[in-house]
């Protein structure tokens, strides 16, 4: 009787210790989840990571505090913000924003939002995007061109499908260029304006395999292609808006997996604006160098999907396509350290602007002749950290060969 007691009894210990190794593998997949996508979990409040500290031309330093409240708080609700502060600038820029949960099943949220910050002119943001995160954001190091913008919004969260996220936007925004810049219209010139909008954004990856878990459901593989098309319409007149424009945005990512250490990327990306548009709303190509005489001292960080020898702030468009191609050759070798491997990269961009002429105050050139560039990254050298070389040739060639050059470390980080 005795060794049967004993017995049940380091059976239930052994079934404790399961659970616990459970729990404990739990928490460290949701701890790792939750970092991958920017954020430190806190009972109940998420740290976000993008606002702890940045650096880029107009602001210099900028640092912050920024989060959400988290489902531990309500799943029904929640909490949103940051305040950050720009050391070059001396200026603090915040957000305050809510959601509410309308249905669980499909991840609708209701969500209101009050903004008072910089966005980088020319530059395009996909609704559905909001939750990308960097460690590091080589291209906000060199980015000069920024706007201000105090923005009341009020949007619309809906999955359709877990392979197909919805938001619809409504919003309403001062712009202030920290630029020389005059908007030319039939209406006069603008060196500042208020907009405004309505987008609407959706993301399919249609391809994509979930499975159903406790609460809602659980990706388990990442396929591809991720299609992303984003409408936006500018008003003349309600709630003061002054430009009428629209745009129309799409962009593409195909990975071709050979095998587990080696794989071949396909980005596309294109967009066109009709109407009012000013500078600010119109497109820039992702451009990465900075305007310095030798190949030394444009030495930076290339970026994910950049153009690395294009200077900043040297082409603008209405309408532009951008192309790149990435293939990932398996690692040398593998190390603690090290983990070399050669990446072969080209890059096209096409585009053109109807009516430069109306942005003054500015010098920039178009993309109508066809934008090239390739060459190679040795990435994960050492800690991370590798090589990149890139040559610009093709219409846009220019007279030093050395201005076609760019040189850059990456740094490339797998959780």
């Amino acid at each position: 009787m005795f060794s049967i007691v004993i017995g049940r009894a380091q059976v239930l210990d052994s079934d404790v210790s399961r659970a616990q190794d459970s729990i404990k593998a739990k928490r460290k997949a949701d701890f790792i989840h939750n970092f991958g996508n920017g954020y430190i979990p806190l009972k109940y409040f998420n740290l976000d990571l993008r606002y702890l500290i940045k650096f880029n031309q107009y602001e210099g330093i900028r640092t912050g505090l920024g989060g959400t409240t988290s489902d531990k708080l309500s799943k029904k609700f929640r909490v949103n913000g940051y305040t950050v502060y720009g050391f070059k600038d001396s200026q603090y820029k915040y957000s305050i924003g809510a959601g509410l949960r309308l249905n669980e099943t499909h991840n609708t949220w209701l969500n209101v939002a009050y903004t008072d910050d910089l966005q980088e002119a020319a530059s395009t943001k996909y609704l559905t995007d909001k939750r990308i995160f960097q460690f590091f954001e080589p291209r906000l190091l060199n980015i000069s061109l920024f706007y201000h913008h105090v923005t009341k919004s009020i949007s619309l969260q809906h999955d359709y499908d877990p392979r197909l996220n919805t938001e619809t936007q409504f919003y309403t925004t001062n712009i202030d260029p920290k630029f020389d810049y005059t908007f030319v219209t039939d209406k006069g010139a603008f060196t500042s304006y208020d907009l405004t909008v309505a987008k609407i954004a959706l993301l399919w990856s249609p391809f994509d395999i979930y499975k159903p878990i406790e609460g809602g459901v659980k990706k388990t593989q990442n396929a591809f292609p991720k299609l992303t098309l984003q409408y936006t319409q500018s008003f003349n007149g309600p709630l003061d808006g002054q430009f009428n424009f629209q745009k129309l945005d799409f962009k593409a990512t195909y990975h071709f997996i050979h095998n587990k250490e080696s794989h071949t990327e396909l980005d596309f990306a294109t967009g066109i604006a009709i109407g009012d548009a000013p500078l600010t709303h119109l497109y820039h190509a992702y451009p990465n160098n900075i305007t310095k005489a030798t190949i030394m001292q444009r030495f930076s960080v290339a970026g994910l999907n950049s153009f690395e020898t294009m200077y900043f702030n040297e082409f603008f468009s209405d309408m532009f396509s951008i192309l790149q191609f990435k293939h990932f050759f398996k690692p040398f070798y593998h190390s603690t350290f090290s983990k070399p491997q050669l990446v072969l990269l080209s890059r096209f961009a096409i585009g053109d602007m109807q009516d430069p002429e109306r942005h003054e105050g500015i010098t920039f050139n178009t993309l109508d002749k066809g934008y090239l560039e390739s060459g190679f990254e040795l990435n994960q050298l050492i800690f991370g950290f590798g090589l990149s070389l890139t040559y610009r040739y093709g219409a846009y060639h220019l007279p030093e060969i050395e201005d076609n050059i760019a040189l850059k470390f990456t740094f490339n980080v797998t959780l």
